[in-house]
């Protein structure tokens, strides 16, 4: 046993530290990001946040709402050849859609039919709550020996040495983040985490060491969070619950009391395994929690304030775009993030 007494931070652990800038406005800052990726040799250009693989996030319709800023949506597992089907727009989103894809041996099978009927998709997302088993990364490299034109995000990991271990066995972007989502208990359930802004910046150090990428995924309240991410070097941010409640999820409207709710869960949760799988196996429990949110209607509102609180951001710190920010960014520890009279 042995205590690392280095201090490791999250997101509420900071704010960023105003400079001096020469921009005039926020509709001057450029949020586009241009990739191109290490072993695919793909390039992707648009605005580099995620929604993410829980149900009523990544759903085909919000891929299509996401599709209209140039952002990417990382459909749910459950998505197959006959649900990708009902799409008809499917065509003029793909470039921005990531398949998702467990380790068993019946994922794998399904990620070859949905590839074999529309081969066009180029993002693979093999996506695991933890990412340190040999098993995952010997599914890596499967799937880039077996799809070697494809861009593969592999995760979760939250240290340097898994984030390159990755890279190595095959990934062109590690996704970086384990228990730090709203909806997500495998901190409370196993002990297990990391401060999620450290993550973030260890991770991506090591990644682009390789010439590789990363995805900071969970952990982002408000879209100060979502600047932080790519302040701390983040390529991608993932989104679950900030884009969670809206029409697009398809999510059942609950009334009570004269309002409106849309219940959200995590993925690992026991309402998601009963729904997709029958329910937890014996010899496991659930680490995720089902809550009712707040209905939010439209989700071009929320899309649209969260890239207006990261231009904002830049502005702040003087970058003058998003590929600035990081080398534009100092970050202050802080006890208290904001005033938060009026918020409860």
């Amino acid at each position: 046993m042995r205590i690392e007494e280095e201090l490791k931070l999250d997101y509420s652990d900071v704010l960023f530290r105003p400079k001096r800038s020469t921009l005039k406005s926020r509709k001057d800052v450029n949020l586009l990001r241009t990739y191109r990726f290490k072993y695919s040799k793909n390039e992707w250009s648009g605005i580099p946040i995620i929604a993410a693989n829980m149900d009523g996030v990544g759903e085909l319709s919000v891929a299509e709402k996401l599709n209209e800023h140039g952002m990417i949506t990382c459909l749910t597992k459950q998505h197959d050849v006959k649900k990708i089907k009902q799409n008809k727009n499917i065509k003029k989103i793909y470039q921005n859609i990531a398949l998702s894809v467990g380790i068993k041996k019946e994922d794998f099978q399904t990620l070859d039919k949905v590839l074999k009927e529309f081969s066009f998709f180029k993002f693979i997302c093999i996506d695991v709550a933890n990412g340190y088993t040999e098993h995952f990364t010997n599914f890596i490299k499967s799937v880039r020996d077996k799809y070697p034109t494809k861009t593969i995000i592999a995760g979760n990991v939250v240290t340097a040495d898994m984030t390159q271990e990755l890279v190595l066995s095959g990934a062109d972007i590690v996704k970086v983040g384990i228990g730090p989502g709203s909806v997500c208990t495998t901190r409370i359930q196993t002990g297990v985490g990391y401060p999620q802004l450290s993550a973030v910046i260890e991770c991506a150090d090591a990644a682009h060491g390789l010439g590789a990428h990363i995805i900071a995924d969970g952990g982002c309240t408000c879209p100060g969070d979502v600047a932080k991410g790519f302040g701390g070097g983040a390529d991608f941010v993932m989104l679950g619950g900030m884009l969670a409640g809206h029409d697009e999820g398809g999510g059942k409207i609950i009334k009570k009391n004269g309002s409106k709710y849309i219940e959200f869960y995590g993925s690992s949760s026991e309402v998601a395994n009963k729904k997709h799988y029958g329910g937890l196996s014996n010899y496991r429990s659930s680490e995720g929690r089902s809550v009712k949110i707040n209905y939010r209607g439209k989700i071009n509102e929320t899309i649209l304030n969260i890239l207006g609180g990261v231009r904002s951001s830049c502005t702040y710190v003087g970058a003058p775009s998003l590929k600035q920010l990081s080398k534009c960014t100092t970050f202050v520890r802080v006890s208290n993030q904001f005033n938060e009279t009026f918020t409860k």
